[in-house]
């Protein structure tokens, strides 16, 4: 399918979610990786990444940097990821005086309050309170509602911030149709060009053959910069990659967004909000290829050929600590995705998904104040424990919009049956789909402090309806 082509927004439907072992340190984003140089441009104010060969004298230097209380972008730049699986950084951090203010005035697509700085939420008798400004630091996030779009609360939804490597939820809605599952293309030296310096990588080799579905377990397990580029070039390059991932961003109301580069890397001027990494996942959950990439734990990636010409295999393990767990952290009960990243200048960033009874929820946390080993997942799993406690007992304070082809963005009603009047025909049409979900069956991988998870139901096929529901598959191991 195109990449104008837009599917209707909403009612992806999950239950439970299975989880996977532990993720070894990463760098740059999310994983760990060899590095490459970069033959693109890079932000010039950012600062120069690790070499190779400092990574490889000191292997464990990142997680022992966190272990005495260094800050993340310090552990960063030892070669490891502190987001991911560095130890639990010492003492309490404090937020930076100086952290940048949101603007005065932002966006108003879907609804007024979600344009005015600061938090948002609207409760009624009964509701439980907010997490204070002291736990909840993130400069923005957001809870809505994934089947109705109703945003339960916000802080600066629409402030325009560096994404990281959640910006490849938009860039998976957008080429994942394109491909077939089982084709396979072999990877030359001109695919992999153009990477930043540190990229996460999940280890494709040139002169070999990948399928489309082996690069895409790279993108969202290891969030692989690698397997990006392989399929933005299988897509027509890198520059019409961005152009089509631009347009369909506007197809999805998504003004906020402004796309540089096709896995989220530091780059001059490339932004999103968390509204609109938001409205990418909500739409991504949709395709069911989607929805299996996004919830997988664990998996075999084709590896080196052996002697004898065949292809060995090494295990990959999903970098989202909600979904996989780490040393410190235990799977959040019901996840189901979406995506995560890190880099210096935005910070940690994540969009969740999660089911618990019959509510669906999507959170999106971007840069929190507080730079404590997974921080951004603590925070995000404390506003899925508000959410879901809290649904019933507040008043929306905005919406997620649908894309453009059925909704005008501000909730109008149009003469062909958009904005308003649409969007109260997909909320019935999902509360009409609720009884007939498939199931996905998953078994939680025992790692550790892993324990089992359980069962994930969805439903809305990318061109159906949405009340028509799919029977699906479980997530891969």
């Amino acid at each position: 399918m195109g990449s104008g082509s837009i599917r209707r927004a909403g009612g992806a439907l999950f239950r439970g979610v299975l989880s996977a072992s532990r993720a070894k340190a990463g760098t740059f984003t999310d994983v760990p990786t060899t590095f490459r140089a970069s033959t693109a441009p890079t932000d010039p104010t950012a600062p120069a990444a690790p070499t190779a060969s400092a990574a490889s004298a000191a292997p464990g230097s990142a997680g022992r940097a966190a272990r005495n209380g260094f800050p993340l972008r310090t552990a960063a730049a030892l070669a490891a990821s502190g987001l991911l699986a560095s130890p639990l950084l010492a003492g309490t951090a404090h937020a930076d005086p100086k952290a940048p203010a949101p603007p005065a005035k932002m966006s108003q697509i879907g609804g007024d309050r979600l344009g005015t700085p600061g938090v948002q939420v609207a409760p009624g008798p009964g509701a439980p309170k907010l997490p204070g400004p002291d736990t909840l630091t993130a400069r923005s996030w957001i809870v809505s509602d994934a089947e109705s779009g109703k945003v339960l609360a916000a802080k600066n939804p629409h402030w325009r911030l560096a994404p990281a490597s959640t910006l490849k939820m938009l860039f998976a809605d957008t080429v994942l149709p394109k491909f077939p599952k089982k084709q396979k293309h072999t990877v030359r030296s001109a695919d992999l060009a153009g990477m930043g310096v540190g990229s996460s990588l999940v280890g494709i080799k040139e002169n070999l053959s990948y399928t489309v579905h082996d690069l895409w377990l790279g993108v969202f397990l290891r969030s692989g910069n690698d397997a990006v580029h392989t399929l933005s070039a299988m897509n027509g390059g890198t520059k019409a990659t961005v152009t089509q991932m631009q347009q369909h961003a506007k197809d999805l109301n998504a003004h906020d967004t402004h796309v540089v580069t096709p896995d989220g890397y530091d780059a001059p001027g490339q932004v999103s909000s968390a509204y609109d990494l938001s409205l990418f996942a909500r739409s991504g959950l949709q395709n069911p290829d989607f929805r299996e990439y996004c919830s997988t734990a664990s998996a075999q990636f084709p590896g080196d050929k052996d002697k004898d010409g065949k292809r060995a295999t090494f295990g990959i393990q999903n970098t989202n600590r909600l979904l996989s767990g780490d040393y410190d952290m235990k799977p959040y009960p019901g996840i189901a995705g979406v995506k995560n990243g890190s880099t210096t200048n935005a910070g940690s960033t994540f969009t969740g998904f999660a089911h618990r009874g019959d509510r669906k929820l999507l959170v999106t946390v971007m840069n929190p104040e507080k730079k404590e080993h997974n921080e951004a997942y603590r925070e995000a799993a404390q506003l899925f424990d508000w959410g879901f406690a809290a649904a019933d007992k507040v008043e929306p304070v905005g919406r997620l919009v649908g894309p453009r082809s059925e909704d005008d963005g501000m909730g109008a009603v149009g003469a062909k049956g958009k904005g308003k009047g649409a969007h109260e025909s997909t909320q019935a049409a999902l509360n009409g789909a609720g009884s007939g979900g498939g199931a996905w069956t998953a078994l939680g991988i025992t790692s550790g402090v892993l324990a089992l998870l359980a069962v994930v139901a969805f439903a809305v096929h990318r061109r159906r309806p949405l009340g028509d529901l799919l029977r699906g598959r479980g997530p891969r191991k």
